[in-house]
């Protein structure tokens, strides 16, 4: 019964690990929209450091739960438009992970800097995460409606990461600070990759 039950846990982790084959990927708004929605949630580096945004925006409180998100996803937008229209940023790759480290630093540390520094924090590190989005717009999908998905997809990792630290702040402060410091190696190891 046992040897029955690892099969089929191996079975469905091959499921679920597996992707689906579209054909004509890219070929209209469902498609740029889906695209766009996977975009942040397939990359380690962007799911870290936009769930660490929420989490240290819900961790400072106040105007900045909706200040910091709201700068990253602006921001990110802008720098994805840049993207999608062939501009050039060098060190695209090196500014996320930094922006993993950043934030984790944040988040461990419980920084509480004036709401003006800290929302100019998020929008300067969403300028990485929104130009590498946009850089990789897929041929023949809507420009639109991809930026649509990754905006949706990078607010709700936003949210996620708020609705965190509403848990953390109240049951147990000390995971924050080590979720915080897990970010910063994590963007460490993104660092040397």
């Amino acid at each position: 019964m046992m040897i029955l039950r690892a099969i089929g846990s191996v079975a469905m982790l091959l499921a679920l690990a597996s992707t689906p084959a579209f054909a004509h990927t890219g070929a209209g708004p469902v498609d740029g929209l889906m695209h766009g929605l996977m975009h942040p949630l397939t990359g380690l580096d962007h799911v870290l450091a936009m769930v660490a945004v929420g989490l240290w925006a819900g961790l400072v409180g106040g105007k900045a739960r909706i200040a910091y998100p709201a700068a990253f996803v602006t921001t990110m937008a802008l720098a994805g438009a840049w993207g999608m229209a062939g501009g050039a940023l060098p060190g695209v790759e090196i500014g996320i992970a930094f922006s993993v480290v950043i934030l984790g630093a944040a988040v461990a540390l419980k920084a509480s800097p004036p709401l003006a520094a800290g929302t100019l924090a998020c929008g300067i590190l969403a300028i990485f995460h929104g130009f590498a989005h946009g850089a990789e717009l897929p041929e023949n999908a809507s420009g639109l409606a991809y930026a649509l998905g990754f905006i949706l997809a990078t607010a709700v990792l936003h949210f996620i990461g708020i609705m965190l630290a509403g848990v953390i702040a109240t049951r147990a402060p000390l995971i924050a600070r080590i979720a915080g410091g897990g970010l910063v190696l994590a963007g460490v190891a993104l660092l040397a990759g």
